[in-house]
């Protein structure tokens, strides 16, 4: 995650500056922005079905290391292509495009490798301990990326590498994880029965959407670059405290989970959440004082954690184990359409309305999604807590009893 984080914030200021030193406008300039979005989504949307499959055929440990190698390689190209001065906006989207199918396939075998090594009953905590690791990484990431650009434009990318290289190591310690084994079939019906999983368990398919809708139309993240250079006037390296801060309050509410694992009531705290998120980033989206940006930036981050934090772990424990790829395959589709894709929506609204109200009418849009499922989805304002179904249970006991003996 520092890794990749802090390559992709990155990536976002050299397309916006490229740009704007081009003759662009605010908004053409955000246009490009949208693009570099849209070049990560499209391939996600394709590919990432055929992702999940791979997470429940193949194995897992190898599928995610084969990615990591992926963005190692396109850490190498920046690196060398700064450097050398050849940096390019035509570079940057193809490797926005790589990035795109990187993610499209480690994004499930992470998700689906997960509930392997630690059992059910511990799962919320483990999931609150590695949304630490990962909310730290975000955190450190954009830190680190912002101020080595300051010193050498090269440097985030060399330092990219070199954590990618530690990640391929780390994983590479895994050992063999016993699972149970995929039916043999047509590879299109197996995918098929992984969506319609989805679309009949109201659970899951309400955990998944909310924030499909809630980021995707509230997702500031994609005009950092716009308001740290034309708006709050703060450079490089106010970018870089920007990108960190919702990742702070992201840290601090994984903290306290860890500590005081939430137990009760979580279908109204989830949808709470999200409607904190979006008030949070309408008062951002007006703000032209730095430190009232950052302070509405740490609350989008843990409101935003809180919501994360509670659909990961409702998605995990309502799913039989067998099924997570295909499972955790839509909800990386998901979570790509709302970030990547929602990167090219804020892009693109800020080109046709302005920056400033296209986050403040995100953040309203997403306390309207919050409304609207709080009506249709009921099954979400009853979920008191995160207990799966007897049977989900029953099932994945048996399969454990069939690996060991």
């Amino acid at each position: 995650m520092v890794a990749q984080y802090g390559m992709m914030l990155i990536i976002g200021w050299q397309t916006y500056n490229i740009a704007r030193t081009d003759g662009m406008s605010v908004a053409e300039a955000s246009g490009q922005l949208a693009l570099i979005g849209l070049l990560q989504f499209v391939p996600l949307f394709i590919l990432t079905p055929w992702a999940g499959l791979a997470a429940d055929r193949l194995n897992r440990r190898n599928l995610a290391r084969l990615m990591l190698f992926l963005q190692l390689a396109c850490a190498i190209a920046l690196a060398v292509a700064t450097w050398n001065g050849a940096i390019s906006l035509l570079l940057l989207f193809g490797i926005a495009i790589l990035l795109g199918i990187g993610r499209a396939f480690s994004g499930p075998a992470y998700s689906a490798l997960a509930p392997n090594l630690v059992p059910a009953k511990v799962l919320p905590q483990s999931i609150a301990l590695s949304s630490i690791a990962w909310q730290t990484g975000v955190i450190i990431g954009p830190a680190i990326g912002g101020y080595l650009y300051v010193v050498s434009p090269s440097m985030p990318y060399v330092a990219s590498a070199i954590l990618f290289v530690l990640a391929i190591v780390a994983i590479s310690f895994i050992g063999k994880v016993p699972r149970k084994a995929l039916a043999t079939g047509s590879p299109i019906k197996q995918i098929r029965e992984g969506l319609a999983y989805v679309r009949e368990n109201k659970m899951v398919l309400s955990t998944i959407t909310l924030d499909l809708f809630a980021v995707f139309l509230a997702g500031a993240t994609a005009l950092f670059p716009v308001y740290a250079r034309d708006i709050l006037n703060v450079g490089a390296t106010g970018l870089s405290q920007l990108a960190m801060a919702p990742a702070i309050g992201a840290s601090i509410m994984a903290i306290f989970f860890s500590i005081r694992p939430l137990k009760s009531n979580v279908g109204p705290i989830m949808l709470w959440s999200v409607a904190i998120f979006g008030f949070a980033t309408i008062i951002f989206g007006f703000s032209t004082n730095m430190p009232l940006s950052l302070a509405m930036l740490v609350i989008v981050g843990a409101a935003d954690m809180v919501s994360v934090f509670i659909r990961q772990s409702l998605i995990q424990l309502h799913t039989p184990d067998h099924k997570r790829g295909r499972v955790g395959a839509v909800s990386q589709l998901t979570i790509s359409a709302s970030n990547e894709f929602g990167d090219f929506f804020s892009g693109s609204l800020a080109f046709a309305i302005g920056p400033v109200a296209a986050v403040v009418a995100g953040g309203a849009g997403a306390v309207a999604t919050v409304l609207i499922y709080a009506k249709h989805f009921p099954v979400l304002r009853r979920t008191k807590t995160f207990d799966p179904p007897d049977d989900l249970l029953e099932e994945d006991i048996t399969a454990q009893t069939e690996q060991r003996g």
